[in-house]
């Protein structure tokens, strides 16, 4: 999977033209924000956990990382991130452009983490380590096929 399979996904959202392409990385929350000119809280990063059949992806806001706890409460597992190798080969994404769009397993539960509902809009990547959209959070709720919003994350 990569950017092609995010356009794909994103026009039967009339989304993919609003993909954004650049010429420098957007692979981390830091490189994103600073090639968008925005606020590093402002970048919807995705994380992915191992779970009992594939993987669980939290869309969250770039200030945060996992509570354990939390998240454990929630999910009744505890929080283990996928490996990169495991990330590509579950997501279909690599690690730098991993985002909730396009998604190569659909057993893949996607969840949305209340720390970007601050924001009216967040930006996530598309597939690769150079591209991102603008969303509202609603938008990204929906697009990205969320089960529910989720308060799994704290402060860095």
């Amino acid at each position: 999977m990569t950017i092609d399979s995010v356009i794909a996904y994103l026009k039967q959202y009339n989304k993919d033209k609003d993909i954004m392409e650049f010429s420098t990385s957007s692979a981390t929350v830091e490189l994103a924000a600073e090639t968008l000119g925005v606020i590093p809280a402002r970048i919807a990063k995705s994380l992915a956990f191992k779970s009992e059949t594939s993987c669980i992806l939290i869309i969250t806001a770039g200030d945060m990382k996992i509570d354990n706890k939390k998240f454990r409460d929630e999910f009744s597992i505890k929080a283990k991130m996928l490996s990169a190798d495991e990330v590509k080969d579950i997501t279909g994404h690599e690690v730098g452009g991993v985002c909730p769009f396009g998604l190569k397993n659909p057993d893949i539960r996607v969840y949305c983490d209340e720390s970007m509902k601050r924001f009216r809009t967040v930006f996530p990547a598309c597939g690769s380590s150079n591209s991102a959209i603008e969303l509202t959070c609603e938008e990204l709720f929906e697009i990205s096929k969320s089960l529910k919003w989720v308060d799994v994350c704290k402060m860095k």
